[in-house]
């Protein structure tokens, strides 16, 4: 995805662009991830006239390779796990 756009606010405007028929609307909401997503969150709330909120989550990355996020976990219990991948690194005995 390099070069495709000149950086995330850009994005969130073609973005928004697409979403135009939701401008306006009292049932639209964005949600943002933390890092990357809210820059491209607030350019499409602010152009859809929308309320914006961020939903805070941790990754949880693979042990030996953290970049690598095998799910995630949010505040209320929230836990998402990739379940094949998990399978695959024979991952699921210590992480479950």
């Amino acid at each position: 995805m390099q070069g495709r756009y000149s950086d995330r606010r850009e994005a969130g405007r073609l973005l928004a662009d697409r979403l135009g028929r939701f401008a306006g609307r009292e049932d639209v909401l964005v949600r943002a991830l933390p890092r990357g997503g809210v820059p491209v969150a607030f350019e499409v709330a602010r152009r859809l006239d929308a309320p914006l909120d961020v939903f805070i989550v941790r990754k949880l990355g693979v042990p030996w390779h953290s970049e690598l996020a095998m799910g995630a976990i949010a505040n209320g219990g929230v836990r998402v796990l990739n379940d094949d991948l998990v399978a695959r690194l024979d991952l699921a005995g210590r992480y479950r």
